[in-house]
């Protein structure tokens, strides 16, 4: 039996760090906003996945008029988001309606590709958690606590890099988001892994960056006028 899905879709930037009064996911890139990009990955997937889209209050009615101007017609369900990324994910998680499986996304990611898509879905349904990641391709350092100067070389193969969409089976994610906010929830599998449950790691793919500088908007608009995205697609 095939289990319903929805992807919760958080995109809460407000655009600081591109130094422009336009949050990232609303800025244009080939033709259209950054988070209808993001979107229609998804709906090119499963076009019957259920759409949750989390943005703050202030942000809904100028996402509404782009998407009048864009003619964006692809079915999604608005909710309003919350001080941190925790809030903002536990509100969507109230428009889930009846999804056995949940994956939760960054906005600003609009380059995951299918394959990591479902691999994700795949690997929630079989274990119940899951999310994509990449090795460290460069060294790293740890630096100490309480003098920064100094540090140590820790080995890059035992560490990896976290994307989304984190894919969760319902029931799993639901119960973690009933734990207290903390600060040390960085991401939904913390959340999970605060709850007791394991998470199990899914290869993710290269492009799938998540913008948020000047730097990133550059690539994005290379990715997207690139044939060899389109292969990733």
């Amino acid at each position: 039996m095939k289990l319903k899905k929805c992807v919760i879709i958080v995109a809460g930037g407000r655009g600081l760090r591109m130094g422009s009064d336009i949050p990232k996911q609303f800025m244009v890139v080939a033709r259209k906003p950054i988070l209808m990009h993001t979107i229609e990955n998804f709906m090119h997937w499963d076009p019957t996945i259920r759409m949750v889209l989390v943005l703050p209050e202030n942000h809904i009615p100028y996402w509404e008029s782009l998407c009048h101007q864009y003619d964006f017609k692809t079915e999604h369900h608005l909710a309003v988001g919350g001080e941190t990324r925790y809030h903002s994910v536990k509100s969507g998680l109230k428009h889930i309606g009846d999804a056995q499986l949940i994956g939760i996304h960054d906005g600003v990611r609009p380059f995951v590709s299918r394959q990591t898509i479902e691999g994700c879905f795949r690997a929630a349904e079989e274990e119940g958690a899951a999310i994509p990641v990449l090795q460290v391709v460069e060294s790293i350092r740890k630096i100490e606590e309480n003098n920064p100067s100094r540090s140590i070389s820790l080995p890059r193969t035992q560490y990896r890099t976290v994307q989304t969409p984190q894919v969760f089976q319902s029931i799993i994610i639901q119960k973690a988001y009933e734990l207290p906010y903390s600060s040390r929830f960085t991401d939904d599998a913390s959340v999970v892994e605060a709850a007791g449950y394991p998470v199990t790691l899914v290869e993710g793919n290269r492009e799938n960056i998540k913008i948020t500088t000047p730097m990133d908007l550059e690539i994005a608009r290379l990715l997207l006028n690139s044939e060899s995205y389109q292969g990733i697609r």
